[in-house]
C-alpha cells in the first residue's frame, strides 16, 4: 500500500509500526549508519502514516549525560515526520530515555495526553530462582520497557487511543550462575528456568496493556484503541490472545464489545509475517484495534517483500542495512459526517 494509491488525507487515517532494530547512532561506524538511513528512510517514508509506532530507538549521552535520539534525528530528517509531535519512553529511572530499546510515536496531530507505563498496574514479579547456583537467587521482576500511551485528537472530534509496545523477547533471562557467556548455559535446566522466566515478563507486560486496554473501555465504551508493535509472539500466543480479549477466550458474548481484533487475519497466509527466523516466517508485530475502529474499513499490508534473515543474515560479513522486522501499516476510511 503507498502513498501514490491512497485517497486525500481527510478521508483517511494510517496507522504504521515498525521495529527499526537497534538504530543507533554509535553502534558501527557513522558511514554504516548513514548506509543503514538509506535503506531505512525510503521505508518509514513509503508508509505514508499518520501515526507512526517505532520500537528500538536507541539514545546516548551527550553533556550532563543528557541522552539524545540523534540516529532518529538524522532519520526523520528531510521527511514529514520531521514536523511531527513525538513522545518517547524513559528508561527505567523516569529520566529521559534509555540507551536502547526506546519505544517513540509520532503523530500528525498533537497530542492529547502521554504518559509511559511501567508496573503502574502490574507490580514487578516477585521470584526465586530454582536452579540458581549463586547467590542472591532473586530474578530482577522489573520490566526492560513500558508502555508508550498517546490520545491524539482526530479530525471530525473522536480521539484514537494509541498503545505502542515492544514485549520482553524469548531469550531466556538470566538464572545466577548458570551463565558460561553471553549465550552459553552451564545445564539445560538453567536455560530452562531463564525461557520461563522471559515468558513470565512478557505475559506479564501483555497482562498491563490488557488492564489499561480495560481502564479505557471504562471511561470511553466505544473508544477508538490501536494497540501496535512488536509483541514478540505470534497472534495465537499467551501475549497476543491476553491483549485481545477475545470472546472465544472469555466465554462470555456480553464481553466481546471489549475484544481487540487483529487486522492481519486478512491478509493471506504465505504473505502473513514480520520476521524471518532460520528459514522460517513468523508473525511477531501485530497491530490489535478495537470494534470500534475496525469498524473503519482497515485493510492491512506487511512490507516484508526483501526481509532478511534474523539468523542466517545476521552473521553475514556485511549485514543487513534494514531492519529484520518488517513495518506493518493500516488504512483505515473514517465515517463522513
Amino acid at each position: 500500500m503507498s502513498a501514490d494509491d491512497t485517497p486525500p488525507r481527510d478521508a483517511r487515517l494510517r496507522i504504521a509500526t515498525f521495529n527499526l532494530e537497534n538504530l543507533d547512532e554509535t553502534a558501527g561506524t557513522r558511514a554504516f549508519l548513514a548506509q543503514r538511513l538509506e535503506v531505512l528512510r525510503p521505508q518509514i517514508v513509503a508508509l505514508d502514516a499518520d501515526i507512526l509506532c517505532l520500537q528500538e530507538v536507541s539514545a546516548h549521552g551527550k553533556g550532563h549525560h543528557h541522552r539524545a535520539m540523534e540516529a532518529l534525528d538524522h532519520l526523520l530528517a528531510g521527511t514529514p515526520y520531521a514536523a511531527y509531535a513525538r513522545f518517547g519512553s524513559t528508561g527505567p529511572g523516569g529520566h529521559g530515555p534509555a540507551d536502547v530499546h526506546n519505544l517513540v510515536t509520532l503523530s500528525r496531530w498533537a497530542f492529547a495526553r502521554t504518559r509511559d507505563i511501567r508496573h503502574a498496574l502490574v507490580p514487578p514479579l516477585t521470584y526465586a530462582a530454582i536452579t540458581a547456583t549463586q547467590q542472591p537467587a532473586a530474578i530482577d521482576g522489573h520490566f526492560d520497557r513500558p508502555l508508550l500511551y498517546t490520545v491524539v485528537p482526530l479530525p471530525g472530534g473522536r480521539v484514537l487511543h494509541v498503545v505502542n509496545l515492544h514485549l520482553r523477547s524469548p531469550l531466556a533471562a538470566v538464572i545466577p550462575g548458570q551463565k558460561q557467556s553471553g549465550l552459553t548455559w552451564r545445564s539445560v535446566t538453567g536455560w530452562a528456568e531463564g525461557y520461563f522466566v522471559a515468558a513470565l515478563k512478557r505475559n506479564a507486560q501483555a497482562l498491563e496493556a490488557r488492564l489499561l486496554v480495560d481502564q479505557i473501555f471504562d471511561a470511553e465504551p466505544e473508544a477508538l484503541i490501536a494497540v501496535c508493535g512488536d509483541f514478540n509472539a505470534e497472534t495465537r500466543e499467551v501475549p497476543v490472545r491476553t491483549i485481545m480479549g477475545a470472546a472465544d477466550d472469555t466465554g462470555n458474548p456480553v464481553l466481546a464489545a471489549r475484544s481487540l481484533i487483529a487486522l492481519e487475519q486478512e491478509i493471506p497466509r504465505e504473505r502473513r509475517f514480520s520476521v524471518r527466523h532460520a528459514g522460517a516466517t513468523v508473525l511477531l508485530d501485530h497491530v490489535l484495534v478495537s470494534q470500534g475502529l475496525a469498524a473503519w474499513n482497515p485493510r492491512l499490508a506487511i512490507d516484508n517483500t526483501a526481509l532478511a534473515d534474523e539468523i542466517f543474515d545476521a552473521t553475514a560479513e556485511q549485514p543487513p542495512l534494514g531492519s529484520f522486522h518488517a513495518p506493518l501499516v493500516a488504512e483505515f476510511s473514517p465515517p463522513t459526517r
